[in-house]
């Protein structure tokens, strides 16, 4: 297990560039530590923390208004402007960036290092210590043989193998077959793909309104219903796709519920 020291001095003015990051930020720090979130974070179809994003300021990632909040951390990830990370580190801003993590392992790292960095290393153990029992308590029971599955979003976004929500399927009863329609880490897969060869499993985005967006067609199209015999479909939110953190918690619950609702199915 990775530990960190925690940090030097206390920082008191904390800005989050990251949707991913500012999730872990809320968990781990003080709210009064927080000078500002990502403005993604207050999109409830984005993120599972939106509530409390609404209470607190937010950029729009320019440099200009992290600056003009005069933080002493700023969190950054690889998917941050670089143009803003440039100019901040310009000005020799305490900048952390933080790479997309592949595996459950380099997610709770992360959660240890943004403790250890605004001084609350104990708060970080405990987050930890909430992912892997829900993680642990969403494992099968029985060595059943795994379903087989793909997380299918808008736009036919799929997750592929080497991505963290290919270890939560392997983790949770399911085995993620997105290489059977030639998708690599991410990639797509039609309606007609799907139709030929449909999984066991349809782990589908959530549909928000009750007219679908251009990128949610697929999600609606009556021609799914032509093998529900065969495929079970269950919820699987889009706002658990890209993050790791405290999001594995839902997402270990979620893949869970997914499986006892595709087994009872199967009946």
């Amino acid at each position: 297990m990775l530990t960190f020291a925690p940090a030097r001095a206390e920082p008191r003015r904390i800005v989050s560039l990251n949707p991913c990051l500012d999730i872990i930020l809320v968990n781990v720090a003080d709210r009064e530590q927080i000078a500002a979130l990502s403005h993604f974070a207050r999109d409830p179809a984005e993120s599972t923390i939106s509530d409390i994003a609404r209470t607190l300021p937010s950029t729009w990632e320019s440099a200009e208004e992290v600056m003009s909040l005069n933080p002493d951390l700023i969190l950054t990830a690889q998917h941050s402007s670089l143009a803003t990370r440039k100019a901040l580190d310009q000005l020799g801003l305490q900048t952390e960036l933080f790479r997309v993590p592949d595996t459950i392992e380099e997610s709770l790292a992360q959660i240890r290092r943004i403790a250890a960095l605004v001084n609350r290393v104990e708060r970080g153990e405990a987050v930890v210590a909430r992912i892997e029992a829900a993680i642990n308590a969403a494992r099968p029971e029985t060595e059943s043989r795994p379903l087989n599955a793909i997380v299918y979003q808008p736009n036919g976004l799929v997750a592929g193998s080497g991505s963290l929500v290919d270890e939560m399927l392997n983790r949770t009863g399911f085995h993620n077959i997105a290489s059977q329609y030639g998708v690599g880490r991410w990639g797509t897969v039609s309606l007609e793909q799907l139709l030929n060869d449909p999984p066991e499993v349809l782990l589908a985005a959530e549909i928000l309104s009750g007219k679908p967006t251009w990128a949610e067609r697929v999600l609606s199209h009556p021609a799914l219903q032509t093998v529900a015999p065969v495929m079970h479909r269950a919820s699987f939110p889009q706002q658990l796709l890209f993050c790791g953190g405290p999001v594995l918690e839902k997402t270990a619950e979620t893949l869970a519920a997914a499986r006892l609702s595709a087994r009872e199915a199967r009946k």
